[in-house]
């Protein structure tokens, strides 16, 4: 029987766009107050934004040369069957499903729905009926699925909207993308222009330091928290292999998305921290909810707090969809080599796109969602994915050994001292992570190992591997 493909429609320019728009989301709007607070020290603060984006770019240096030699739909998962063979793969593809990507999607739309509050409060139950219904999971705790059920509701209806959208085709879903990867960085870079005008900020504030490391392994812990931070707000780089198939030349065009992508965000979030800098002091941005706004409303005025809501629907809008738009192709190429049940690779004979692998992903996502877990989402997500971020660039090694004659459009520079840094502080990260973690359980500073639960997730998938392989068998 005939595989059912996908249709090569996307352009260099769409693809950067999706991979831009992946990336830059809610992550830099929330996360530098919490680093500031990890670090108290402009410095260190900008020292780890270049590190995160330099770590970045290595890995999305080391992605770009299988990306060009293997361009199936798929991606990360079709490039570690490659690599390691297929349970390593399935575990990457189940790791995605279970939360790397649909956690993203929840929380990243979440925050849509929060910032939707900024212009019309949305409706919700009562403090008596939100803790009367409750389910416990070991490992999370008490899940209240009936908190907060306005903005949780928007949130499901939008994540079944973009869906929908990117349910009629790859190429509406692209021009989503487009749009609002184009307007987000606009906004962006005026708040930076705004932020630079604002006659009150201090150069000084680039070297007033308030240190003050709440973690056991002091300026370390700080810096992996920090790191962590950082990490969430670069996550996503790499998702346009997911959708190789779907990209016009793509030996050519995927590497040059990631590199020239990457370069994009890195120069946007290094703009943006400096301006957040020149206006707040790092102690005043560390106590802050939402930097953004509080520079925007001291740069501008009154009006900047609503701007900034604007700008955080727009950004958080664009990169739900994007992350939609590509995950989807991961489990669709599962499900076409046998690894997930058949119907998830089937592909709508009128759209040309992975229609019911795209209403999965919507229903876990909205499943996520429910259970509210949102800041615990995110460090899981970015510790595991961390995990296969190193393992794929080690891949890159790994390939030049098993196929050495394969034509190889780009070739990652500086071989192999590239692919194997990246490999050594990633490694290195999980390590301390995982320290760090269990550090802070033991200490009481948090209710569950966010790491170990997200491991957990992760080898929950290997009864259905061995399930899949028996089949197939």
């Amino acid at each position: 029987m005939k595989q059912e493909k996908l249709l090569p429609s996307l352009g260099l320019f769409t693809t950067i766009s999706i991979v831009v728009g992946a990336v830059i989301g809610s992550g830099i709007f929330k996360k530098p107050a919490l680093m500031a607070g990890e670090l108290g020290s402009p410095e260190l603060l900008l020292f780890v934004w270049i590190l995160a984006g330099v770590l970045t770019l290595f890995g999305a240096l080391s992605n770009s040369e299988v990306a060009g030699m293997i361009t199936e739909t798929g991606g990360q998962y079709i490039f570690f069957d490659k690599m390691y063979g297929p349970l390593t793969s399935y575990l990457y593809g189940w790791a995605i499903l279970a939360v790397i990507q649909t956690g993203s999607i929840a929380s990243i739309t979440y925050i849509f729905s929060e910032y939707f509050e900024y212009y019309f409060k949305l409706p919700r139950f009562s403090p008596d009926v939100e803790n009367s219904f409750f389910l416990y999971m070991p490992f999370v705790g008490k899940i209240f699925p009936l908190k907060d059920f306005g903005v949780k509701s928007l949130t499901i209806f939008i994540i079944f909207l973009l869906t929908t959208v990117n349910y009629f085709g790859v190429k509406y879903g692209g021009k989503v993308a487009e749009f609002f990867t184009t307007a987000k960085v606009i906004a962006i870079l005026m708040l930076v222009i705004a932020g630079f005008l604002y006659g009150g900020g201090s150069l000084s504030n680039f070297t007033y330091d308030t240190p003050n490391f709440s973690s056991s392994l002091g300026l370390v812990g700080g810096i992996v928290a920090a790191l962590s931070a950082a990490f969430w707000a670069f996550d996503g780089w790499n998702n346009i292999t997911y959708i190789a198939g779907e990209v016009k030349n793509p030996m050519k065009n995927i590497p040059k998305a990631l590199v020239f992508g990457t370069l994009i965000i890195i120069s946007v979030y290094i703009l943006i921290n400096l301006a957040y800098l020149f206006v707040l002091p790092i102690d005043v941005m560390a106590k802050s909810k939402l930097v953004a706004a509080d520079v925007a409303d001291i740069a501008i005025g009154p009006i900047g707090g609503s701007l900034i809501a604007a700008l955080v629907m727009i950004s958080t809008f664009g990169t739900s969809n994007g992350t939609i738009l590509v995950s989807a192709r991961v489990y669709f190429a599962m499900a076409q080599k046998g690894m997930l049940f058949s119907t998830f690779g089937k592909v709508n004979p009128k759209y040309n796109t992975p229609a019911n692998a795209l209403f999965l992903q919507a229903i876990w996502s909205a499943a996520l969602v429910l259970s509210g877990s949102f800041d615990d989402l995110t460090d899981m997500l970015i510790f595991v994915s961390w995990i296969f971020y190193a393992l794929g660039a080690y891949g890159v090694i790994i390939l030049r050994k098993k196929m050495p004659d394969v034509h190889r459009p780009y070739k990652v520079p500086f071989y192999p001292y590239i692919p194997l840094i990246f490999v050594i502080i990633a490694s290195l990260f999980v390590i301390l992570t995982l320290y760090n973690d269990i550090q802070n359980y033991i200490s009481g500073n948090a209710e569950i190992i966010n790491s170990v639960f997200g491991l957990l997730l992760v080898l929950c998938g290997l009864p259905l591997y061995y399930y899949f392989r028996r089949k197939n068998k």
